[in-house]
């Protein structure tokens, strides 16, 4: 019996070479880094919370307000690369039985409901992000529209690894359809 992973790995979108490959490896590479770099300010910035509590008459009281913030960029920088990766929460009731390509239509229809919702979510995020416009955190006095821009990059990002996701597999069928017909029977 196969593990889930190495099923998931068989159906595993094939990725694109070219331009277009090198492209989206970029932008899976600087999404990556920069959601790894809200990560380790998280990190930083709690530890830097913990030694004030323990080992100074009095701790920052910005380390919360600003770990919060690193967090909702985390999330929101690396929400495109989970729907890239096939790493978001699913339930899995049928795949297992369709076949490759059967798989990658079925995470193409996935991609495309999920950039269709984001897509349409893009408008009222900018609006939600205009709102912060003349609010400023309490602790930083940060102006608030660059945390609600956050919001902004999660859907926009959402919707661009969609487009992409679709794209991808949209090429694998073609590929593997134009394979097959080429093989000898």
């Amino acid at each position: 019996s196969a593990s889930p992973d190495a099923l998931h790995d068989i159906a595993a979108i094939p990725p694109m070479g070219g331009a277009f490959g090198r492209l989206v490896t970029g932008l899976d590479r600087l999404f990556a880094l920069l959601a790894s770099l809200a990560l380790v300010g998280i990190a930083a910035v709690v530890i830097l919370q913990i030694v004030a509590r323990t080992a100074l008459p009095s701790s920052p009281a910005w380390t919360e307000e600003l770990s919060r913030y690193l967090f909702i960029y985390m999330v929101a920088l690396s929400a495109g690369l989970v729907l890239r990766r096939d790493r978001h929460v699913n339930v899995e009731l049928f795949q297992q039985y369709l076949g490759r390509r059967g798989q990658w239509l079925y995470r193409a229809l996935i991609c495309l409901a999920v950039g269709s919702f984001a897509a349409m979510m893009l408008p009222y995020a900018w609006q939600y992000a205009q709102i912060g416009a003349f609010q400023t955190s309490p602790t930083l006095r940060l102006p608030m529209r660059y945390v609600f821009f956050s919001t902004v990059v999660l859907f926009g990002l959402t919707a661009l690894y969609a487009v992409i996701g679709v794209i991808e597999a949209g090429v694998a069928i073609k590929r593997d359809a134009s394979a097959q017909r080429q093989e000898p029977h």
